[in-house]
């Protein structure tokens, strides 16, 4: 079952110091890069991956075409990808030992989150980094 408490995802949000952002847009109107922007703000290691924009720089951060092409372990991915590719996701976040996957709003397969935590990989689902920092920080929780 996806993690939904608030003291769970405010966990997760403190352990997490490295994230790679799948599904990363060079266009400032487009939610994977105020995310991104946001992230880096509080001071998260944001690896983008896109293969469109791989070999070059988003942010001051170098893009790679896949997850697989991170030389360094992440402990969290990011999908800003469409629902439909989340099973194959999860085999990629298995394969780079991911700690954790968190998917944004709107972005739901429960089978394939199953397949995640049977792994042990945690997820975080339908939410967004860039919304559950302020409220949790409001609460007190981060």
């Amino acid at each position: 079952m996806p993690l939904s408490a608030d003291a769970d995802i405010a966990d997760v949000l403190r352990s997490v110091k490295t994230v790679a952002l799948l599904g990363a847009s060079a266009k400032p109107a487009r939610p994977s890069y105020s995310v991104m922007q946001f992230l880096l703000s509080k001071g998260y290691l944001v690896l983008p991956v896109n293969p469109g924009l791989a070999g070059t720089e988003l942010l001051g951060q170098r893009v790679y075409g896949t997850l697989a092409d991170i030389p360094q372990r992440v402990d969290m991915v990011d999908v800003f990808r469409n629902a439909s590719f989340l099973g194959e996701i999860v085999e990629e976040a298995i394969q780079c030992k991911a700690g954790i996957l968190w998917t944004q709003l709107d972005v739901v397969d429960y089978a394939a989150a199953a397949r995640a935590e049977a792994q042990g990989i945690a997820v975080v689902m339908d939410r967004c980094p860039a919304i559950e920092w302020p409220r949790l920080h409001a609460a007190g929780l981060l």
